[in-house]
């Protein structure tokens, strides 16, 4: 099983930085073709967001490149070790973002979304509200939950998805990397499905669009050329629709 990939980010309509950032890493072991892919939106004055998002991206790429190989080389039953290992390289990067903060006296943080491919296995790391999603030609599956006071206030049904769309408190995180010593990383696990797109994106990208329209421009293309055209595309169209915030894609398709 192999895969396409490609990116889009654009700082938006308001912004002078682009606080997001990106991650595609791909290699090819004996047995499989692994993959890393990351999505963070950086929150904080000044360029303090862009620090913590980089950090995030940077760290995970030498967790990609230099502690998953010696797993995958001598573990076989390696699923909980991964866990494990995600897990505790999330907290560090939040520990190093909190530990800056507090000495240069700045409030910083970062979401994150991440899709680790093992072969046929993914798993997915989640803090905050980037989302990742699988798209076909039928559907489209949200993988991940927003960790929103919305997002909590309508799964207790306090709120209706219409109210939460334009609720004032609808940008509060309930946490996110950089911003509290004591987080609580989400991680999950699933099987890659061949001929099935995965979409993370900030949520710059995903408030102006629907289902319907994320079906139609993602499920068309045929190279990684199209695929970029297709989120370019996209992002020109929430950027019509008056987006304010940083819009960044990263899109999958298995082939």
């Amino acid at each position: 099983m192999t895969y396409l990939a490609a990116y889009h980010t654009d700082v938006g309509l308001r912004k002078n930085i682009n606080q997001d950032a990106l991650l595609i890493k791909t290699a090819q072991t004996p047995v499989e073709e692994i993959g890393l892919f990351v999505v963070c939106d950086g929150m904080g004055g000044l360029s303090h967001g862009e620090l913590a998002s980089a950090t995030v991206i940077y760290g995970l790429s030498q967790w990609f490149e230099h502690d998953l190989p010696e797993l995958l080389e001598y573990e076989k039953d390696n699923e909980e070790i991964i866990f494990q290992q995600l897990e505790n390289t999330v907290e560090k990067l939040n520990a190093d973002i909190v530990s800056y903060g507090q000495e240069e006296g700045v409030v910083l943080g970062t979401t994150l979304t991440a899709l680790l491919i093992l072969g046929k296995t993914f798993f997915l790391v989640q803090m905050g509200d980037s989302r990742a999603y699988a798209i076909d030609d039928n559907q489209v599956i949200q993988l991940t939950k927003d960790q929103t006071f919305v997002a909590r206030e309508v799964a207790r049904g306090h709120l209706t998805p219409e109210e939460a769309r334009n609720h004032p408190k609808r940008n509060i995180l309930l946490q996110c990397i950089g911003a509290r010593e004591e987080i609580e990383v989400v991680i999950t696990k699933g099987i890659i499905e061949q001929g099935m797109s995965y979409l993370l994106c900030t949520d710059g990208f995903y408030h102006k669009l629907s289902h319907d329209e994320l079906i139609g421009y993602l499920q068309t293309e045929a190279t990684e050329t199209d695929m970029k055209q297709a989120i370019q595309t996209l992002s020109e169209i929430v950027k019509s629709r008056h987006e304010t915030d940083n819009i960044s894609a990263v899109l999958l398709k298995v082939v």
